[in-house]
């Protein structure tokens, strides 16, 4: 099959079990305490950030509408994530969350909100320039509702929500984690490396 090749500007990424590590199912990371980069993570974003790539996060967080984690605790852990990252050259161009349950809104992954706010701040981004990595179906459904590449990060077996054997199967490409979506994927091998076109077949 021929293969198809699309110049990424804009990488949209998860966050639990693609920047940090997944708590087990129905935990929430609340604190800055309980929060644990993955290996290779923070490289990973600085060699996007120096190849010249916006990164934007694209994150649901049930455990607001659950009452285990305020509004307020999420945007001093997203600060404090911000300020580890800065110490590595690294940002993350944009942050956008969901904070509600199940089947209240339309910004919850699988739907498509929280790319349409995203589009709507960074008008440049579409989904012919775009990628999207995650670690669960709904990241991999959201990005392809979108008409958006997707890459699914593998991650811990033991952490990995149900439907990650189809995610597999349904997205462009497959890592083991974040750093090697961006070597292999993204073609970003080397601290000077340039954004390279994405391929999938």
């Amino acid at each position: 099959m021929l293969a198809l090749f699309i110049i990424v500007r804009y990488v949209f990424l998860d966050r639990d079990g693609v920047l940090n590590r997944k708590m087990p199912e129905g935990v929430y990371v609340g604190e800055w305490a309980q929060f644990e980069w993955l290996p290779g993570a923070v490289e990973a974003v600085a060699r996007m950030k120096r190849a010249g790539l916006t990164v934007i996060v694209v994150s649901n967080q049930r455990g607001i509408a659950l009452g285990r984690v305020t509004a307020m605790q999420l945007e001093r852990l997203h600060q404090k994530m911000q300020d580890h990252l800065a110490r590595s050259d690294a940002r993350l161009d944009a942050i956008f969350y969901c904070p509600h349950d199940r089947g209240e809104c339309h910004c919850r992954k699988p739907d498509t909100g929280l790319f349409e706010q995203a589009f709507k701040s960074f008008p440049q981004a579409n989904a012919g320039n775009s990628v999207v990595i995650g670690d669960s179906l709904s990241d991999i459904q959201a990005g392809q509702r979108l008409g958006m590449k997707t890459i699914f990060i593998q991650g811990e077996p033991d952490r990995q929500k149900a439907g990650a054997e189809v995610a597999a199967c349904l997205a462009d490409a497959v890592a083991g984690s974040l750093l090697q979506a961006v070597e292999v994927h993204l073609g970003l091998t080397v601290p000077s490396g340039r954004a390279r076109e994405v391929e999938s077949s």
